[in-house]
Parts: C-alpha cells; sequence; structure tokens
C-alpha cells in the first residue's frame, strides 16, 4: 500500500505564488531588501522562519497561512468547479499602461547605471593615459 506524502516545501510554494501573482524573483528580492539570490535561496529552502515568512506574505499580498496551506490543486479544483464562463471576473485587476510605466523606469535606472559605469570607465581610461 503506498501513503501518499504531503507537499509541505514552503519554498516551492512561495516560488508558485509569486510566479501566480507575475512577479519576478528580482522584484521580491527588492521588496523583502535582499538579494535575488537570496529569494532563489529561500525557494529552494523547504522550511523557512515565521519572521521571515510573513515578510515574504506581506511582499507577496497574501497571509503567512496562505502560504502554508498552499496548494495548487485546489486552485484548479476551484476554478474548474465553475460551469459559467460569467462567473469569472474578466475585469483586468491592474491597469496596463501602470505596468508599462513601472518597466520603463527599472530599464531608465538600469540604463542610467550602465551609462555612469561607460563614464567612469571613459575617466578611469583618460587618467591612464595622462
Amino acid at each position: 500500500m503506498q501513503t501518499k506524502t504531503k507537499n509541505n516545501h514552503i519554498g516551492r510554494k512561495i516560488s508558485r505564488i509569486r510566479e501566480l501573482r507575475g512577479m519576478k524573483q528580482e522584484t521580491l528580492a527588492e521588496e523583502l531588501g535582499i538579494s535575488q539570490q537570496a529569494v532563489s535561496n529561500i525557494e529552494n529552502s523547504e522550511k523557512v522562519d515565521d519572521v521571515k515568512l510573513e515578510e515574504i506574505a506581506k511582499a507577496l499580498g497574501v497571509t503567512k497561512e496562505g502560504i502554508q496551506q498552499f496548494n495548487e490543486e485546489s486552485i484548479f479544483n476551484y476554478f474548474n468547479s465553475f460551469h459559467d464562463s460569467s462567473a469569472f471576473n474578466t475585469h483586468c485587476t491592474f491597469n496596463p499602461l501602470d505596468r508599462l510605466m513601472d518597466a520603463y523606469e527599472e530599464n531608465k535606472k538600469l540604463y542610467e547605471r550602465l551609462l555612469q559605469a561607460e563614464k567612469d570607465k571613459i575617466a578611469y581610461l583618460e587618467k591612464l593615459i595622462k
């Protein structure tokens, strides 16, 4: 007789919730004030301490219990139980222009950092030449 083990890998649950929210690791890292690599390590961890889990839940817009009890299968069962398409909220829950502007601002900051790095290189090379 086979027994089915309960999947309680908190890191995988955090990863899946983050993905379902359309959030990148970099964004979550920024929200938490940690590196992207630290987020990756958390998502690969089977357990996360309660304080950190509370911070992550807040950043993801869910409760700590929501993460702990997350079960992807139940989500699909919930949505598959609808027989009437009018039961779904077909309205966009975010403003696409806001998302576009956020992406623009992130790219602008990245461009400015790259430009500054190139200016620093040029100044350093000019100093070497003199």
